[in-house]
């Protein structure tokens, strides 16, 4: 199993970080703008439509608002296994640690992966710098 780990440091708060994070609904509008270009949610699930025409279903297996931790899986696409973690993290200068973490199957798609979550991630630093202005 392969994994991707990125993380990005942001001014926002960790609150405003969490709000944006843990709306699931709205990656598209308030996360990951320009990403994802569609999000709908179904009973326990988000069915998210990235820019490049890719259309995942993505069960959500933890919303955990006292860790400030998001877990999901996804269903379609290139990856037959897919785990993904969002950490946020209160440092100790006031500001937020975003880490997503990737576990996934088969190894040899982890150059996509890894493409594609700095595409988030990059995203996603704007989105959350924007919250700190």
């Amino acid at each position: 199993m392969a994994t991707v780990r990125s993380e990005i440091k942001t001014r926002a708060s960790a609150n405003e970080v969490w709000s944006a994070i843990r709306d699931v609904g709205a990656l598209h509008t308030r996360l990951v703008p320009g990403f994802v270009t569609d999000t709908k949610l179904e009973r326990g699930a988000r069915i998210v439509t990235f820019v490049n025409g890719t259309v995942l279903r993505e069960p959500i297996v933890t919303l955990d608002d006292e860790a400030r931790r998001l877990v999901w899986t996804h269903e379609g696409g290139r990856a037959t296994h897919y785990n993904g973690a969002l950490q946020v993290t209160e440092l100790a200068d006031g500001a937020t640690s975003v880490v997503w973490t990737a576990d996934f199957l088969p190894d040899d798609i982890s150059d996509y992966m890894s493409r594609a979550i700095e595409a988030g991630m990059a995203a996603m630093q704007r989105s959350l710098d924007a919250l700190a202005t």
